[in-house]
Protein backbone atom coordinates (compact mmCIF):
# COMPACT_ATOMS: atom_id res chain seq x y z
CA UNK A 1 0.00 0.00 0.00
CA UNK A 2 1.74 3.31 -0.89
CA UNK A 3 1.91 6.02 1.73
CA UNK A 4 0.96 8.54 -0.33
CA UNK A 5 -2.34 7.29 -0.10
CA UNK A 6 -5.59 8.18 2.06
CA UNK A 7 -6.85 6.02 3.63
CA UNK A 8 -3.93 4.43 5.55
CA UNK A 9 -3.54 2.51 7.95
CA UNK A 10 -3.93 4.41 12.21
CA UNK A 11 -1.13 6.69 13.03
CA UNK A 12 -1.35 8.86 15.92
CA UNK A 13 -1.66 13.18 15.04
CA UNK A 14 1.65 14.80 16.21
CA UNK A 15 1.08 17.71 18.31
CA UNK A 16 2.69 20.26 15.82
CA UNK A 17 2.79 19.96 12.43
CA UNK A 18 5.55 22.13 10.97
CA UNK A 19 4.37 25.76 9.43
CA UNK A 20 5.82 24.74 5.83
CA UNK A 21 5.38 21.78 3.51
CA UNK A 22 8.84 20.49 3.89
CA UNK A 23 10.25 17.18 1.86
CA UNK A 24 11.40 14.53 4.64
CA UNK A 25 14.64 13.00 3.01
CA UNK A 26 14.57 9.18 4.11
CA UNK A 27 11.07 10.07 5.75
CA UNK A 28 8.43 11.20 3.47
CA UNK A 29 6.07 8.10 5.19
CA UNK A 30 5.79 10.38 8.17
CA UNK A 31 4.96 13.26 6.57
CA UNK A 32 2.50 12.03 4.36
CA UNK A 33 1.01 10.35 7.50
CA UNK A 34 1.41 13.64 9.23
CA UNK A 35 -0.50 15.70 6.70
CA UNK A 36 -3.30 12.99 6.28
CA UNK A 37 -3.63 12.31 9.83
CA UNK A 38 -3.22 15.94 11.12
CA UNK A 39 -5.17 18.19 8.15
CA UNK A 40 -7.16 15.89 5.82
CA UNK A 41 -9.02 13.30 7.47
CA UNK A 42 -10.42 15.29 10.13
CA UNK A 43 -11.58 17.83 7.55
CA UNK A 44 -13.52 15.11 5.23
CA UNK A 45 -14.15 12.42 8.08
CA UNK A 46 -16.60 9.84 7.09
CA UNK A 47 -17.22 6.04 7.26
CA UNK A 48 -16.04 5.46 4.05
CA UNK A 49 -12.74 7.21 4.30
CA UNK A 50 -11.81 6.16 7.84
CA UNK A 51 -11.49 3.29 6.01
CA UNK A 52 -8.12 3.89 5.38
CA UNK A 53 -7.98 0.97 2.80
CA UNK A 54 -6.25 1.52 -0.86
CA UNK A 55 -9.91 2.09 -2.39
CA UNK A 56 -12.91 3.03 -1.26
CA UNK A 57 -15.71 0.98 -1.97
CA UNK A 58 -18.71 2.77 -2.72
CA UNK A 59 -22.33 1.41 -3.57
CA UNK A 60 -24.39 3.02 -6.66
CA UNK A 61 -27.62 0.23 -6.14
CA UNK A 62 -27.35 -0.60 -9.56
CA UNK A 63 -28.07 3.00 -10.76
CA UNK A 64 -25.92 4.64 -14.24
CA UNK A 65 -23.22 6.49 -13.55
CA UNK A 66 -21.51 9.22 -14.29
CA UNK A 67 -17.62 9.63 -13.88
CA UNK A 68 -15.24 12.97 -14.58
CA UNK A 69 -11.89 13.93 -13.17
CA UNK A 70 -10.26 17.45 -13.58
CA UNK A 71 -6.91 19.34 -12.42
CA UNK A 72 -6.88 22.87 -11.04
CA UNK A 73 -3.63 24.96 -11.33
CA UNK A 74 -5.53 28.53 -10.54
CA UNK A 75 -2.75 31.25 -9.45
CA UNK A 76 -3.42 32.83 -7.50
CA UNK A 77 -4.93 30.48 -4.97
CA UNK A 78 -6.97 32.39 -2.92
CA UNK A 79 -9.01 34.75 -5.08
CA UNK A 80 -12.51 37.31 -4.54
CA UNK A 81 -15.22 34.66 -4.14
CA UNK A 82 -13.19 31.43 -3.65
CA UNK A 83 -9.98 29.43 -3.90
CA UNK A 84 -8.64 26.51 -4.95
CA UNK A 85 -10.09 24.26 -2.98
CA UNK A 86 -13.80 25.26 -3.36
CA UNK A 87 -13.08 25.33 -7.02
CA UNK A 88 -11.72 21.83 -7.17
CA UNK A 89 -14.83 20.81 -5.93
CA UNK A 90 -17.67 22.67 -7.59
CA UNK A 91 -15.34 21.84 -10.88
CA UNK A 92 -15.91 18.12 -11.05
CA UNK A 93 -19.29 18.02 -9.48
CA UNK A 94 -20.67 20.66 -12.09
CA UNK A 95 -19.23 18.30 -14.47
CA UNK A 96 -21.24 15.58 -13.33
CA UNK A 97 -24.48 18.00 -13.33
CA UNK A 98 -24.00 18.59 -16.90
CA UNK A 99 -24.90 15.10 -17.76
CA UNK A 100 -27.78 14.77 -15.04
CA UNK A 101 -26.07 13.68 -12.42
CA UNK A 102 -26.97 13.53 -8.96
CA UNK A 103 -23.47 13.99 -7.34
CA UNK A 104 -22.22 11.68 -4.51
CA UNK A 105 -18.38 11.11 -3.99
CA UNK A 106 -14.92 13.16 -4.66
CA UNK A 107 -11.41 11.70 -4.83
CA UNK A 108 -8.59 14.22 -4.09
CA UNK A 109 -5.04 13.96 -5.35
CA UNK A 110 -2.56 17.07 -4.16
CA UNK A 111 0.66 18.40 -5.51
CA UNK A 112 2.45 20.61 -2.72
CA UNK A 113 5.27 22.32 -3.27
CA UNK A 114 7.94 22.11 -0.70
CA UNK A 115 7.48 25.07 1.88
CA UNK A 116 4.09 26.05 0.91
CA UNK A 117 2.63 27.68 3.85
CA UNK A 118 0.96 24.71 6.42
CA UNK A 119 -1.62 27.67 7.20
CA UNK A 120 -2.76 28.28 4.09
CA UNK A 121 -2.64 24.15 3.13
CA UNK A 122 -5.53 24.00 6.35
CA UNK A 123 -7.06 27.21 4.83
CA UNK A 124 -7.89 25.18 1.38
CA UNK A 125 -8.67 22.22 3.31
CA UNK A 126 -11.40 23.96 5.32
CA UNK A 127 -12.65 25.56 2.27
CA UNK A 128 -13.29 22.24 0.19
CA UNK A 129 -14.82 20.83 3.45
CA UNK A 130 -17.67 23.79 3.17
CA UNK A 131 -17.89 23.34 -0.41
CA UNK A 132 -18.42 19.43 -0.24
CA UNK A 133 -21.10 19.78 2.29
CA UNK A 134 -22.26 22.70 0.46
CA UNK A 135 -22.31 20.46 -2.85
CA UNK A 136 -23.63 17.14 -0.91
CA UNK A 137 -20.95 15.21 -1.66
CA UNK A 138 -18.33 13.16 0.32
CA UNK A 139 -14.68 13.11 -0.18
CA UNK A 140 -13.51 9.39 0.30
CA UNK A 141 -10.48 8.81 -1.16
CA UNK A 142 -6.92 10.91 -2.42
CA UNK A 143 -3.59 11.33 -2.67
CA UNK A 144 -0.51 13.76 -1.74
CA UNK A 145 2.81 14.15 -3.13
CA UNK A 146 5.16 16.74 -2.13
CA UNK A 147 7.47 18.11 -5.13
CA UNK A 148 11.34 19.87 -4.96
CA UNK A 149 10.84 23.48 -4.15
CA UNK A 150 10.73 25.55 -7.50
CA UNK A 151 8.94 22.71 -8.84
CA UNK A 152 5.68 23.33 -8.57
CA UNK A 153 3.75 26.63 -8.13
CA UNK A 154 2.77 26.04 -4.44
CA UNK A 155 -0.13 23.53 -5.27
CA UNK A 156 -2.08 21.87 -7.72
CA UNK A 157 -4.98 19.68 -7.14
CA UNK A 158 -6.65 16.90 -8.89
CA UNK A 159 -10.54 15.72 -8.17
CA UNK A 160 -12.64 13.13 -9.74
CA UNK A 161 -15.89 12.31 -8.63
CA UNK A 162 -18.79 9.87 -9.27
CA UNK A 163 -22.21 10.22 -9.70
CA UNK A 164 -25.78 8.61 -10.24
CA UNK A 165 -28.20 9.54 -13.26
CA UNK A 166 -31.73 9.21 -12.47
CA UNK A 167 -32.89 9.77 -15.30
CA UNK A 168 -33.35 7.88 -18.81
CA UNK A 169 -32.28 11.61 -20.99
CA UNK A 170 -29.16 11.74 -22.94
CA UNK A 171 -28.42 14.52 -22.06
CA UNK A 172 -25.21 15.23 -24.33
CA UNK A 173 -24.70 17.27 -27.91
CA UNK A 174 -25.94 14.66 -30.15
CA UNK A 175 -29.31 15.17 -28.45
CA UNK A 176 -29.49 18.88 -29.80
CA UNK A 177 -31.92 19.46 -32.43
CA UNK A 178 -33.47 22.05 -34.51
CA UNK A 179 -35.36 24.49 -33.17
CA UNK A 180 -34.04 24.37 -29.63
CA UNK A 181 -33.66 26.70 -27.62
CA UNK A 182 -30.61 27.86 -26.15
CA UNK A 183 -30.59 29.39 -22.50
CA UNK A 184 -27.85 30.69 -19.80
CA UNK A 185 -27.83 30.38 -16.56
CA UNK A 186 -26.14 33.53 -15.17
CA UNK A 187 -24.02 36.63 -15.97
CA UNK A 188 -20.87 35.95 -18.08
CA UNK A 189 -16.91 36.61 -17.04
CA UNK A 190 -16.78 37.39 -13.40
CA UNK A 191 -14.57 34.30 -12.30
CA UNK A 192 -11.94 34.78 -15.03
CA UNK A 193 -11.74 38.96 -14.45
CA UNK A 194 -11.73 38.26 -10.42
CA UNK A 195 -8.64 36.23 -10.72
CA UNK A 196 -6.99 38.25 -13.49
CA UNK A 197 -7.81 41.24 -10.99
CA UNK A 198 -5.71 39.34 -8.33
CA UNK A 199 -2.96 37.70 -9.90
CA UNK A 200 -2.16 41.38 -12.10
CA UNK A 201 -2.88 43.36 -9.02
CA UNK A 202 -5.67 45.26 -11.07
CA UNK A 203 -8.30 48.03 -9.40
CA UNK A 204 -11.15 47.48 -11.70
CA UNK A 205 -14.75 50.29 -11.45
CA UNK A 206 -16.89 48.01 -9.34
CA UNK A 207 -15.81 44.82 -7.25
CA UNK A 208 -16.17 41.60 -9.08
CA UNK A 209 -16.01 38.18 -7.10
CA UNK A 210 -16.24 35.03 -9.15
CA UNK A 211 -19.16 32.75 -9.44
CA UNK A 212 -17.45 29.85 -8.71
CA UNK A 213 -20.40 27.61 -6.90
CA UNK A 214 -22.19 24.27 -7.20
CA UNK A 215 -24.98 23.38 -10.07
CA UNK A 216 -26.35 20.51 -9.90
CA UNK A 217 -29.31 21.62 -7.82
CA UNK A 218 -29.95 23.70 -10.23
CA UNK A 219 -29.67 20.80 -13.08
CA UNK A 220 -31.63 18.35 -10.67
CA UNK A 221 -34.46 20.75 -10.12
CA UNK A 222 -35.04 21.27 -14.09
CA UNK A 223 -34.98 17.81 -14.62
CA UNK A 224 -37.84 17.21 -11.25
CA UNK A 225 -39.78 19.77 -13.22
CA UNK A 226 -40.11 17.68 -16.22
CA UNK A 227 -37.65 19.57 -18.60
CA UNK A 228 -36.16 17.30 -21.01
CA UNK A 229 -33.02 18.65 -21.01
CA UNK A 230 -31.16 17.75 -24.14
CA UNK A 231 -27.69 19.02 -23.79
CA UNK A 232 -25.97 21.70 -20.97
CA UNK A 233 -22.26 22.70 -20.71
CA UNK A 234 -20.69 24.80 -17.91
CA UNK A 235 -18.82 27.92 -18.86
CA UNK A 236 -15.15 26.59 -17.92
CA UNK A 237 -11.83 27.50 -20.06
CA UNK A 238 -12.86 29.29 -23.05
CA UNK A 239 -15.91 30.54 -21.61
CA UNK A 240 -19.49 30.58 -22.91
CA UNK A 241 -18.17 30.86 -27.27
CA UNK A 242 -16.19 27.95 -26.47
CA UNK A 243 -18.81 25.73 -24.42
CA UNK A 244 -21.56 26.62 -28.00
CA UNK A 245 -18.79 26.07 -30.63
CA UNK A 246 -17.94 22.55 -29.05
CA UNK A 247 -21.35 21.55 -29.64
CA UNK A 248 -22.02 23.16 -32.63
CA UNK A 249 -18.84 21.00 -34.27
CA UNK A 250 -20.13 17.88 -32.75
CA UNK A 251 -23.79 18.47 -33.95
CA UNK A 252 -22.88 20.08 -36.96
CA UNK A 253 -25.80 22.66 -36.50
CA UNK A 254 -25.41 26.32 -36.64
CA UNK A 255 -26.35 28.40 -33.61
CA UNK A 256 -27.66 31.98 -33.75
CA UNK A 257 -26.92 34.18 -30.28
CA UNK A 258 -28.39 37.28 -30.20
CA UNK A 259 -25.70 39.67 -28.03
CA UNK A 260 -28.24 41.72 -26.35
CA UNK A 261 -29.48 38.87 -24.82
CA UNK A 262 -26.21 37.84 -23.16
CA UNK A 263 -26.23 39.09 -19.37
CA UNK A 264 -23.17 40.61 -18.62
CA UNK A 265 -22.59 42.88 -15.77
CA UNK A 266 -21.35 46.67 -16.51
CA UNK A 267 -18.12 45.87 -13.68
CA UNK A 268 -17.32 42.95 -16.01
CA UNK A 269 -18.19 45.26 -19.39
CA UNK A 270 -16.00 47.50 -18.04
CA UNK A 271 -12.72 45.91 -17.37
CA UNK A 272 -13.42 43.70 -20.26
CA UNK A 273 -13.02 46.66 -22.41
CA UNK A 274 -10.26 48.34 -20.72
CA UNK A 275 -8.16 44.88 -20.99
CA UNK A 276 -8.90 44.17 -24.43
CA UNK A 277 -10.91 41.23 -23.65
CA UNK A 278 -14.18 39.57 -24.99
CA UNK A 279 -16.73 38.74 -22.11
CA UNK A 280 -18.04 35.70 -24.51
CA UNK A 281 -14.29 33.92 -23.81
CA UNK A 282 -13.76 34.55 -20.48
CA UNK A 283 -14.36 31.57 -17.99
CA UNK A 284 -16.84 31.44 -15.60
CA UNK A 285 -17.18 28.79 -12.47
CA UNK A 286 -20.90 28.35 -11.66
CA UNK A 287 -22.75 29.32 -15.17
CA UNK A 288 -24.12 27.25 -17.77
CA UNK A 289 -25.76 26.92 -20.80
CA UNK A 290 -28.60 24.25 -21.49
CA UNK A 291 -30.52 23.06 -25.23
CA UNK A 292 -34.55 22.38 -24.72
CA UNK A 293 -37.01 22.35 -27.16
CA UNK A 294 -39.07 25.44 -27.88
CA UNK A 295 -41.84 24.42 -26.11
CA UNK A 296 -40.55 23.88 -22.82
CA UNK A 297 -38.19 26.83 -22.64
CA UNK A 298 -40.65 29.12 -20.87
CA UNK A 299 -40.65 26.80 -18.25
CA UNK A 300 -36.77 26.41 -17.91
CA UNK A 301 -36.25 30.11 -17.85
CA UNK A 302 -38.52 30.43 -14.89
CA UNK A 303 -36.53 28.00 -12.73
CA UNK A 304 -33.46 29.07 -13.86
CA UNK A 305 -34.06 32.86 -12.95
CA UNK A 306 -35.28 30.84 -9.56
CA UNK A 307 -31.86 30.73 -8.83
CA UNK A 308 -30.36 33.74 -10.84
CA UNK A 309 -32.59 36.60 -12.16
CA UNK A 310 -30.08 37.12 -15.21
CA UNK A 311 -30.56 33.82 -16.40
CA UNK A 312 -31.96 34.36 -19.89
CA UNK A 313 -32.79 32.88 -23.38
CA UNK A 314 -30.15 34.14 -25.37
CA UNK A 315 -30.41 32.05 -29.12
CA UNK A 316 -31.38 29.03 -30.97
CA UNK A 317 -30.73 26.20 -33.01
CA UNK A 318 -30.68 26.47 -36.92
CA UNK A 319 -30.95 23.62 -39.40
CA UNK A 320 -28.79 25.43 -41.87
CA UNK A 321 -25.39 25.46 -42.00
CA UNK A 322 -22.24 24.09 -40.78
CA UNK A 323 -21.56 23.65 -37.19
CA UNK A 324 -20.72 27.55 -36.31
CA UNK A 325 -21.96 30.11 -33.73
CA UNK A 326 -22.77 32.98 -35.34
CA UNK A 327 -23.49 36.14 -32.81
CA UNK A 328 -26.23 39.03 -34.25
CA UNK A 329 -24.67 42.06 -32.05
CA UNK A 330 -26.26 44.78 -30.66
CA UNK A 331 -25.54 47.02 -34.08
CA UNK A 332 -27.33 44.37 -35.82
CA UNK A 333 -24.58 42.43 -37.76
CA UNK A 334 -23.66 39.31 -37.57
CA UNK A 335 -20.31 38.04 -36.69
CA UNK A 336 -19.10 34.53 -36.02
CA UNK A 337 -17.87 33.30 -33.19
CA UNK A 338 -14.85 31.09 -33.60
CA UNK A 339 -12.66 29.34 -31.06
CA UNK A 340 -9.75 30.97 -29.88
CA UNK A 341 -6.41 29.34 -30.87
CA UNK A 342 -5.24 29.82 -27.29
CA UNK A 343 -6.94 31.19 -23.87
CA UNK A 344 -6.94 34.62 -23.18
CA UNK A 345 -6.82 34.35 -19.48
CA UNK A 346 -4.33 31.28 -18.39
CA UNK A 347 -4.30 29.25 -14.95
CA UNK A 348 -7.93 30.82 -14.17
CA UNK A 349 -9.09 27.42 -13.58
Amino acid sequence: MSEGVFPVPHCPVPPVLHETVQLAHGGGGKLMRDLIEGIFIPAFKNSILESRHDAAEIRLKRARAAFTTDTYVVRPVFFPGGDIGSLAVYGTVNDLAMSGARPLYLSSGFILEEGFPMESLRRIVESMRRAAERASVALVTGDIKVVDKGKGDGVFINTAGVGIIEHELSIMPQSVAPEDVILLSGDLGRHGLAVMGVREGLRFEGPIESDSAPVADLILRLLGAGIEIHCARDLTRGGLASALNEIASVRELEFRIEEKRVPVTEAVRGACEILGLDPFYVANEGRFVLFVSRDQASHALRLLKEEHQEAAVIGEVRAEGPGQVVLKTVMGTCRVLDLLSGEQLPRIC
